[in-house]
């Protein structure tokens, strides 16, 4: 028996050391990524993930939907979607109404003007030639996912942001961060404020002085690939693009060598202004030893570029085809850099967009669908002209920004006219003018009869010391202006629909078509870190990234 039972256990012992053999030893995560890399560009669709999907290389896009975790149906929690709206709200977990970005300017009632969103007269830029009045994120109201990263680590992690924007750069980067820096147009180089630091480090100081805008000016801007393979596009030339950098019309190639040494301005409206922001991006991990410390750290780099492209000559345009196709490789080549420089899963990167946009309205017109522009003196002409003729008010109409009216209210008050009156005209004249859904009083939009959805987006949108006192929603595919060009900020999908992925440290690949926020991803780093969330924050951690239940 003993025999037996001694014969029985070695067999026991064989199958289980047979299948530890077999099975495949699962690498060990790091407590901790060495850095987080944020990224957002600029007026990327969702759909952007896919359309071209065909034609991206294997270690950009593909990469990151094959070995990430996509949030397909990530929606903005709030309206108007604008820029510095979207930059906040990725940071902070908040909205307008609570961290009081609400567009990339409004009018101040304080001060009697519009003012920017990271405008601040108290410092001053740094590294421009010719100086002047700088920026900084004073105007948030929250702290940030950097802030709190910040403090988490007693000040030790290093915070930075990188654009071509100034407020795609600083409102990311936080109050507290280590640096940002934007592109100065004027002469060509990466610049920061006061705010951050006195003297540019010598690592940007040597970045700027190779003025790299040049070479890429030398290449001018042709498709990528032969001009007939643009299947997914419209026609090279259509009436309903507009121009940039002074071109003639709107057509391949783009003769940029006669920018060198002169219009350091114009590669915002090219792919280009990708190249740039990569290139800095990597100086500033490399000046900065990001992800080389005990800590860790965080880039937040904003691409802008597509943002002017895709104004100008609208989403179905050959230019933003060509734009994808060409960020898609530089991804895969940033990939690549961070697997070399971190080694795979020691870094967290997220990719998501401050905003969607619409079709160009000449595009849905040319293919027998609903849009059209709302004129100027349809609009804000015919509101100005109709309170004056009806209420003797000079300047009834204080400023128009970010679909918002701010209201001359003390002009009407002094002559005894009731406010809710002038709604009512107000709501008269703008439903009159072809293109406009409806006009709602902000202070009114807790009860005002909209579903459900529309309403809470407005409500989290407006905040009550910056926001107008009426605000405009156009009809679904509509345009102010002209039918050119293309634009954004509003509640619609198209606007509102961006991509969010997760790749990298503790991310499994797969997907959810779950409806998520784009105020939840500041949460869900915090939650992934173990780190406070930011002051502001309303959103909550996705559960598919967190492994919470």
């Amino acid at each position: 028996m003993k025999f037996k039972y001694f014969i029985h256990g070695l067999v026991m012992f064989s199958f289980v050391f047979i299948a530890q053999a077999q099975t495949p030893k699962t690498a060990s995560v790091a407590p901790r990524p060495k850095i987080i890399v944020g990224m957002m560009v600029d007026q990327m669709r969702w759909d952007y993930l896919y359309r071209f999907q065909d034609r991206y290389t294997e270690g950009g896009f593909k990469r990151l939907v094959r070995e990430g975790f996509s949030c397909e149906n990530t929606l903005i929690d709030y309206s108007p979607t604008i820029t510095a709206c979207g930059h906040t709200c990725v940071y902070t977990g908040s909205v307008p109404a609570v961290h009081g970005i609400v567009g990339n300017g409004w009018y101040e009632r304080a001060m009697g003007k519009e003012v920017g969103c990271v405008d601040d007269a108290s410092v001053n830029l740094v590294g421009a030639t010719q100086g002047g009045t700088g920026q900084s994120p004073h105007n948030n109201l929250s702290t940030t996912i950097t802030d709190q990263l910040r403090i988490a680590s007693n000040f030790q992690s290093k915070t930075v942001g990188v654009a071509i924007k100034d407020r795609a750069s600083i409102l990311p980067a936080g109050h507290a961060a280590t640096a940002a820096f934007w592109y100065n147009g004027q002469d060509g180089n990466f610049v920061t404020s006061t705010y951050y630091m006195q003297e540019l480090p010598e690592w940007a100081k040597r970045f700027n002085e190779k003025k790299v805008v040049d070479s890429y000016y030398k290449n001018d801007w042709n498709t990528l690939y032969p001009i007939s393979t643009y299947t997914l596009s419209t026609a090279d030339d259509k009436p309903y693009e507009n121009t940039s950098n002074g071109e003639a019309k709107p057509v391949f190639p783009r003769n940029l060598k006669q920018f060198i040494g002169k219009n350091y301005g114009a590669v915002r409206t090219t792919p280009y202004g990708n190249t740039l922001t990569f290139d800095f991006a990597k100086a500033a991990i490399e000046g900065y030893n990001l992800g080389g410390g005990k800590f860790t750290d965080f880039l937040a780099v904003s691409f802008s570029s597509p943002d002017a492209i895709g104004h100008t000559y609208g989403p179905n345009s050959i230019e933003v085809e060509d734009n994808y196709l060409r960020l898609d490789k530089e991804l895969a080549d940033f990939f690549t850099y961070l697997d070399k420089r971190f080694g795979k899963g020691n870094y967290l990167y997220f990719i998501t967009a401050d905003h969607g946009v619409s079709e160009s309205p000449g595009f849905y017109l040319e293919n027998k669908m609903p849009s059209g522009a709302i004129l100027d003196t349809d609009f804000s002409k015919a509101v100005t002209e109709g309170l004056k003729e009806k209420y003797g008010v000079e300047k009834p109409v204080l400023s128009f920004a970010n679909y918002q009216l701010y209201m001359n209210w003390e002009a009407f008050d002094k002559k005894g006219i009731n406010r809710s009156d002038v709604g009512r005209t107000i709501k008269e004249i703008l439903l009159k003018a072809p293109g406009i859904a409806n006009v709602l009083e902000n202070e009114g939009l807790g009860t005002a009869p909209i579903p459900e959805h529309i309403r809470s987006m407005l409500i989290k949108g407006y905040n009550i010391k910056r926001s107008g006192d009426y605000v405009v929603i156009p009809q679904p595919t509509w345009k102010g202006g002209n039918v050119r060009g293309a634009t954004h900020g509003t509640w619609y999908p198209y606007d509102a629909h961006i991509p969010l992925v997760w790749m990298g440290w503790k991310i499994q690949p797969g997907h959810t078509n779950r409806v998520t926020g784009m105020a939840d991803i500041a949460p869900t780093l915090a939650a992934l870190l173990r780190i406070q969330m930011p002051s502001g924050a309303i959103g909550e951690p996705i559960n598919e990234i967190t492994g919470g239940r």
